[in-house]
């Protein structure tokens, strides 16, 4: 295996890296590793809701009710709506300024630890979609790069963007023998080598390993309300993943979840929708596996399901009892 290459970074108000091995024909894995971190750069300049002229602040400000946009914030806009349908509208990316009102609207300053987010916060209950559903209110036409919306919804990027963000460097790195890019915890691992890399999940409690997979190919995403948890202007214990039905930060009796899935967009809304759904449904919103860090600082391995390979898949097929299966 050729010397891999990295390139690591502030970007997105986070740690950002990319990791490349293997040339090919078009681009040396060092050459596809910068142009990586400059696309992600522009990117975040682009998706930033705190840049007042990046692309989505002016796509919220605009007051038509149909906005020209790029192919790559069509396509966001799209996610967003997968996301909402898939989960019922649990994700919901049109909670901008209900987040702005809880706190999150610059610089969090100083940060509240978990311990203390925990004993403050409510009594526990499993989020739900929010009574008028804004996100039915938007229709995306890719094809000639058109969002429509009422004026005044307003989008929030987010953990969505991040996880586009990485399987699309993961559609243009899939030529090389591997490669890994880490878009602020929106991960995706993948490369023709077929190399297994460790995926090591951390609690958040006290940074220890709960669980390590090995996987060559697989979209990764954690969310939990670790890192990024403040007092709001009430006193109240605040954090960015919100219950769309209030408004309000979600504290559902899980503080973290990790998703596999076979895109990083795709565990990202896993991840989301199981951390908001409660423990009692956490694990159905994790097909893929993963892992759940309930408050009591206990865990839940979901292994992912084995793959089936075409020798696999012959030998079903070619068994007696598949052939008598069919007789029936």
């Amino acid at each position: 295996m050729a010397a891999e290459i990295t390139e690591s970074f502030e970007c997105f108000g986070s740690k950002c890296s990319v990791v490349v091995s293997g040339g090919t024909p078009e681009s040396t894995a060092g050459a596809a590793a910068s142009h990586a971190r400059r696309e992600l750069l522009s990117w975040h300049r682009r998706f930033s809701r705190f840049i007042p002229d990046s692309e989505l602040s002016r796509l919220n400000a605009d007051p038509r009710s149909e906005v020209p946009v790029s192919a790559l914030m069509a396509r966001f806009a799209q996610v967003a709506l997968e996301a909402a349908t898939m989960t019922g509208g649990l994700v919901d990316a049109t909670l901008l300024e209900e987040i702005e009102s809880a706190g999150y609207d610059g610089d969090l300053g100083h940060r509240l630890p978990l311990e203390m987010a925990l004993k403050l916060a409510p009594p526990r209950t499993p989020a739900s979609p929010a009574a008028l559903e804004r996100w039915h209110q938007i229709h995306v036409d890719l094809a000639n790069g058109i969002i429509a919306r009422p004026p005044g919804l307003k989008l929030d990027s987010g953990g969505l963007a991040k996880g586009l963000f990485a399987d699309i460097l993961a559609e243009e790195l899939s030529g090389h023998d591997a490669f890994a890019i880490n878009c602020g915890g929106d991960i995706h691992v993948g490369g023709a080598a077929a190399l297994e890399r460790p995926i090591r999940v951390e609690n958040p409690f006290d940074g220890r390993i709960l669980h390590t997979f090995e996987l060559a190919h697989t979209g990764v995403a954690t969310s939990g309300i670790g890192r990024r948890s403040w007092l709001d202007g009430s006193g109240r214990p605040a954090h960015h993943l919100l219950d769309p039905a209030s408004g309000r930060p979600a504290f559902t009796g899980i503080v973290q979840v990790t998703a596999l899935a076979p895109s990083a967009a795709l565990a990202e809304i896993h991840a989301k929708a199981a951390i908001l759904s409660g423990p009692r449904l956490a694990h159905a919103r994790l097909p893929h596996g993963g892992v759940i860090v309930y408050d009591d600082r206990s865990h839940r391995i979901i292994q992912p399901p084995p793959a089936i390979t075409l020798r696999d898949l012959s030998a079903l097929i070619q068994s007696p009892a598949s052939s008598a299966a069919h007789h029936v």
